[in-house]
């Protein structure tokens, strides 16, 4: 059910992005896309309807694959994802660093970010080991011209190492707990108010909708 489900899910997200818009919220939209739906013939021409039926700017779209789609169908995910960001939408490795894949992979696919695992930013302020991962993460995806985002941010020491080592974007508990959609209008319109927190730069905040 992969297949109708996302779609619609896609779909639906589109047009929620755009409600938004029209209330001067301009967020932008970060979809993770399965292998199985990265295979399929009919994605392309899913994404393309899906923004021309909602009013979505290519640009305000960021799909997510994981190191399993390089590895696996490297082939296939090159193809696919080159028609995607012809379109004008943005490619993210997730969960970057706990997979298998080769770097290789990674300069010949046409991505524009990576997001450093959680697991790597929990460990931040404790483990050098960690610190060294996430020091690297950085270094290697800016030397390749790519965004950096970091998942899993909870505390403001994690925060500040990232953001004192490159890091352009942050996702976590310390930003925002998930919310629903009245929640998040609410939440966005008190940031706006108080101009933000001292502290957090607003390019680098991400919010995760429930």
């Amino acid at each position: 059910m992969i297949q109708e489900l996302g779609a619609r899910v896609f779909r639906d997200a589109c047009r929620q992005v755009v409600a938004w818009h029209k209330q001067n919220m301009l967020l932008r939209l970060a979809v993770n896309l399965s292998v199985q739906q990265l295979q399929h013939e009919s994605w392309i021409s899913i994404v393309e309807e899906a923004l021309k039926s909602s009013g979505l700017p290519s640009r305000y779209l960021d799909l997510e694959i994981t190191e399993s789609v390089i590895i696996t169908h490297p082939d296939k995910a090159v193809a696919t994802l080159i028609k995607l960001t012809q379109m004008g939408v943005s490619i993210t490795v997730d969960d970057f660093g706990t997979g298998y894949s080769s770097l290789s992979y990674l300069t010949r696919l046409p991505i524009q970010g990576v997001k450093i695992d959680q697991r790597f930013v929990h460990g931040l302020e404790q483990n050098k080991n960690d610190e060294a991962i996430a020091q690297a993460i950085i270094a290697l995806s800016h030397s390749m011209g790519l965004r950096v985002i970091a998942e899993g941010v909870e505390t403001i020491g994690q925060f500040e190492f990232l953001k004192k080592h490159g890091c352009e974007e942050a996702q976590g508990f310390l930003i925002c707990r998930p919310l629903e959609e009245p929640e998040l209008r609410a939440w966005w319109k008190m940031q706006d108010e108080e101009e933000r927190i001292v502290g957090r730069q607003p390019d680098m905040w991400r919010v995760e909708g429930d």
